[in-house]
């Protein structure tokens, strides 16, 4: 690729965002420092990854190709502190199944994973130094912020656990002690990133650029979540349970305003087909239907929808093709991947039947449960929302503080 020049870099960076805050902080560094922009992207390992997770992986390409120094933070003490979205018993197997997905993702779109940094939340937010700032944070922000902070992002409950109130303050924390110049998220992240802004500076760290994606709507039409299957395909579903879900999700005629199989084309088979050089999406629409056609672009594909050209089943059709091809080789690296099946199993365990109640021995605090496929089963019951973390503390928090630490290592696994 030829050397971009400092406007190019920024123009790349941004191109595609919903948002940008404090870009000024983009042109200090890239044209008046002429160093490379240092940015970071979280995800917490909680629910099966989906395809949504191909709109921020476009961008990563997008940060890479600028020459930018890119980190991406398996955020697993977010996962627990989110209203037990990952339990302990599973949280550091949802880290290391993340990191092996997500690095899937980007070779089956061309990324060059040799570029990236993957970084554990654990491996740093355990340090003296960290929870020192958290304190310092904590003490300037109040209640009634935090909530507001996290209420897109952290899970909404009528009984909010504190836990979820410590969440955004380390999601700002971890800008400063990353290292980079910039953070990028879903536009959903917006009041953590402007927390992160208002109130970094002011226990004495430099305040950050912020990159926002637009919201892709799931296949239900809402927001695409991995906790709600109906609003979502995961990177392992196969051909026909691709066509079963795309054949229903909502794509109302002539309609573009939360259509999620057409924002999938805008904003995941459009900029993908371009980072390969291509600029065409193919619909394989039937002869008496016009026969096959190819859009140019986006705009060319949404006014021939809107006015009735391109019909909701061949619309579908075409994304079933495209998406059939990005999938094949994720789950290619898959099934050729010992270590990565076991992951898998272990991250996210089958669910169990029930056990009949009966009378329980009190055996004490220290006690901790021998049969692991019990535990297992109990931690995703814990995820699931099924049981609460207090009846089932050993699996849910650890037993103590060593315990807890322990379940975080895979290397005590």
């Amino acid at each position: 690729m030829a050397t971009l020049s400092a406007q190019e870099k920024i123009s790349l960076i941004t191109q595609g965002l919903q948002e940008v805050l404090k870009e000024n902080i983009l042109t200090d560094v890239i044209e008046k420092e002429d160093r490379p922009l240092k940015i970071y992207w979280g995800t917490a390992p909680t629910g099966r990854p989906h395809c949504g997770y191909f709109v921020p992986m476009v961008k990563i390409a997008h940060f890479l190709q600028a020459g930018c120094e890119v980190k991406v933070l398996l955020a697993d003490i977010h996962a627990f502190l989110d209203n037990m979205k990952a339990p302990l018993d599973l949280v550091a197997h949802r880290a290391k199944y993340y990191e092996l997905i997500v690095k899937s993702v980007l070779r089956a779109i061309g990324v060059p994973i040799n570029k990236l940094t993957f970084v554990k939340g654990s491996d740093y937010q355990l340090k003296q130094e960290y929870t020192m700032d958290l304190f310092r944070l904590s003490s300037i922000v109040t209640e009634h912020d935090s909530k507001k902070a996290g209420a897109e992002v952290v899970k909404q409950v009528s009984s909010p656990l504190l836990s979820g109130l410590i969440y955004p303050l380390m999601q700002a924390l971890d800008e400063e002690h990353l290292g980079v110049d910039a953070q990028f998220g879903g536009v959903d992240q917006r009041k953590i990133f402007t927390l992160a802004a208002e109130n970094l500076p002011k226990v004495g760290f430099k305040e950050r650029a912020h990159l926002m994606n637009p919201m892709v709507p799931g296949l239900a039409g809402g927001k695409m979540s991995a906790s709600d299957p109906n609003s979502k395909i995961d990177l392992l579903d196969n051909p026909d349970i691709v066509k079963t879900k795309l054949k229903k999700a909502h794509c109302a005629p002539n309609e573009v305003e939360g259509n999620g199989v057409l924002s999938f084309v805008e904003y995941v088979l459009f900029p993908i087909a371009q980072l390969s050089g291509k600029s065409t999406f193919h619909i394989p629409r039937p002869q008496k239907h016009g026969g096959l056609v190819d859009f140019a672009s986006f705009d060319e594909l949404k006014t021939a929808y809107v006015a009735g050209d391109l019909s909701p089943p061949d619309l579908k059709a075409g994304v079933e093709l495209a998406l059939n091809a990005l999938l094949a080789p994720i789950q290619e690296d898959f099934a050729k991947d010992e270590e990565f099946r076991k992951i898998e199993v272990l991250a996210y365990p089958a669910a169990v039947a029930a056990p009949k109640k009966k009378k329980e021995k009190k055996i004490g605090t220290g006690y901790v449960a021998k049969d692991k496929k019990k535990d297992a089963a109990t931690a995703q019951a814990i995820a699931d929302g099924k049981v609460k973390p207090e009846n089932a503390v050993a699996q849910a928090v650890g037993t103590g503080a060593a315990d807890a630490m322990a379940k975080l290592s895979m290397d005590q696994k």
